[in-house]
């Protein structure tokens, strides 16, 4: 019976040992929890309860000059004869800086070769580079001095004065809608993508040409994001101070890694653009608050990454268009992305259960996040 007691108290203090580490560790946590927790209650009750954007048309109006005033950067490199004469299915815009000559050359060389497209997948796609200038003043003439070389080669950049930093992506936002809207309104589809993401470019071709078949309008398609509520920690580069966006969540949008939009919606974007406030420097929420301005809502589209990166395997490229993250490695996945044999591997009965298990595998798995969604092993 002592025995026992004695067994009983050890294990008691054990118990007592472990809750008050417990309470130690959440006391530690417990604001960042919090705040954590409670924000995206905020937010996802503000999403599906209120479900009301109003505030969108009476804060963020401006007059048609200050609106103006976010366009104002000349053009230092441009190619307005891009899209001339051509029935183009396709304007792919990629967000790139000045110094990343070598993502620029892969693009070219593997999803972005312009005429593989054209001659192998029968269509006709433009691809352009969206730059601003080198923030740095003293590296800024030579950087110019190689762009312009470079373009002279290619002619496939267009670059504005704007300095090109993080909070000036919506400036280049602007830019994209603003040059497509000037000089290639009749294409088909809009993308914008990183220069660090990869697109499976007979995927997103045959994709699209279904799409257009069916005559598709107000189609906004991505990984997107719902009831996604602002970040108020300083040291997030995506803090947004309550003095530029008071409310709880959100419009929903689309992830800026990679979308396309149909040319009615572009349309309305550049529209809404000339009446809305740009100062918001989250490029992807900007485009946000247009779309929700013109009444257009994304479609999530399985197989469009967020910010993650998609799994190495042939079952996942079989219905790939983007992964995100992808610098050294664009020229060998867009070699094993496009082989031919990709297709026998889940032809037939055995080769769909085959690659249904190996998705489920890879894909359902409760960290594997902000990429494709479980429920795309089944698709």
């Amino acid at each position: 019976m002592f025995m026992n007691f004695r067994r009983i108290r050890k294990c008691q203090c054990l118990q007592l040992i472990s809750m008050c580490f417990v309470l130690s560790v959440l006391m530690v946590c417990w604001e960042q929890l919090d705040h954590h927790v409670v924000r995206h209650m905020k937010s996802y009750s503000y999403r599906y309860l209120v479900n009301s954007y109003d505030f969108i048309n009476k804060s963020f109006s401006v007059t048609r000059e200050e609106a103006e005033s976010f366009y104002r950067y000349p053009y230092l490199l441009d190619h307005k004869e891009k899209c001339n004469g051509k029935d183009v299915l396709l304007l792919l815009f990629v967000k790139s800086s000045p110094e990343n000559v070598e993502r620029r050359q892969a693009i070219r060389s593997t999803w972005g070769n312009e005429s593989y497209i054209q001659e192998e997948l029968g269509v006709t796609v433009r691809v352009v580079f969206a730059l601003g200038v080198h923030p740095d003043p003293l590296r800024r003439p030579t950087i110019q001095q190689k762009l312009r070389r470079e373009n002279l080669v290619y002619h496939d950049l267009v670059q504005q004065g704007f300095m090109d930093t993080f909070h000036n992506l919506t400036i280049k936002l602007l830019l994209q809608f603003r040059w497509a809207h000037a000089n290639c309104a009749h294409a088909g589809f809009l993308m914008s993508a990183d220069d660090d993401i990869f697109i499976h470019m007979p995927n997103l071709v045959r994709y699209l040409q279904g799409l257009k078949a069916h005559g598709v309008r107000d189609f906004w398609a991505g990984h997107v994001h719902r009831g996604a509520p602002p970040i108020r920690r300083k040291d997030s580069k995506y803090y947004m101070p309550y003095e530029m966006y008071q409310w709880t969540s959100y419009p929903d949008y689309t992830a800026g890694a990679g979308y396309v939009v149909s040319g009615d919606v572009a349309a309305k974007i550049y529209q809404a653009s000339l009446t809305l406030n740009a100062s918001l420097y989250i490029d992807d929420v900007f485009m946000g608050i247009c779309a929700k301005a013109m009444g257009v809502s994304p479609q999530e589209h399985l197989y469009f990454s967020g910010e993650g990166k998609a799994p190495y395997h042939p079952c996942i490229y079989e219905k790939m268009i983007t992964s995100h993250g992808h610098v050294a490695d664009v020229r060998h996945l867009w070699k094993m992305a496009i082989d031919p044999k990709i297709k026998q591997i889940s032809s037939g009965l055995m080769g769909k259960l085959y690659c249904t298990a190996v998705k489920v595998m890879l894909l359902c798995k409760p960290y594997y996040v902000n990429t494709y969604a479980c429920k795309a092993a089944f698709s």
